[in-house]
């Protein structure tokens, strides 16, 4: 039952992350449509903002979820229950945190803080491990220690992709006072063409780790 639980559980990462994604891919080009009106384009960043928040839940979930279906499926029996827990409480906080930056509009600094740090633990802790399995110096299934290293390079295209989207603020707010213009527009637009080559890239790897997932030994 437990390995069926956390199977179910571990496949909804990947629907709700992609799910997620794609509905955000297309809000997004709602605020680049010049049909649109500046409060219908206020509405579909509202709504981006909203369904964003599927994809980052299931990164944060991603990895507790796969380390507890490693164990259940005895290809991680050196990690004990306390290490697991430990994984979990840490995924648990952390995604308390996300969620507390996206309902308070990322306003109390301290919070946003607090997020960067565990992600960049995430990403340096998944990628060492990762390396690690890969060369033999840890007892890791090599397809794990790959979906670790596929994990790490997921947290980094989205530290990325915050990176690229910081630009989107200016042109919109400007938009929103003043209305449309080309030059808000052609800003808009620039900023989006920059970020949807490394979403893109984000969906390969995710299609990598399920294709990693489907080859595993039963």
């Amino acid at each position: 039952m437990a390995e069926t639980l956390f199977t179910l559980l571990h496949l909804l990462i990947l629907v709700y992350w992609l799910g997620g994604d794609l509905g955000a891919f297309y809000s997004s080009s709602i605020l680049t449509d010049a049909k649109a009106t500046p409060p219908q384009r206020a509405t579909a960043l509202r709504i981006l903002m909203a369904v964003d928040m599927a994809p980052r839940t299931a990164l944060i979930l991603a990895l507790p979820t796969g380390l507890t279906l490693g164990v259940v499926k005895g290809w991680l029996p050196d990690l004990g229950l306390p290490a697991l827990l430990a994984v979990w409480a840490v995924g648990l906080v952390w995604l308390a945190l996300a969620w507390a930056v996206h309902m308070n509009h990322g306003k109390q600094p301290w919070q946003r803080q607090a997020d960067l740090v565990i992600r960049w633990a995430a990403l340096l802790g998944c990628a060492g491990f990762g390396l690690a399995g890969m060369a033999g110096l840890l007892f890791l299934p090599h397809f794990i220690a790959a979906k670790l290293l596929i994990l790490a390079t997921a947290i980094s295209l989205g530290l990325l992709i915050r990176l690229l989207l910081r630009p989107l603020m200016a042109p919109f707010g400007q938009m929103m006072a003043g209305g449309a213009t080309p030059e808000t527009d052609a800003a808009i637009k620039g900023v989006l063409a920059r970020t949807r080559p490394v979403v893109m890239l984000l969906w390969l790897l995710l299609l990598m780790a399920a294709l990693l997932g489907l080859g595993t030994p039963t």
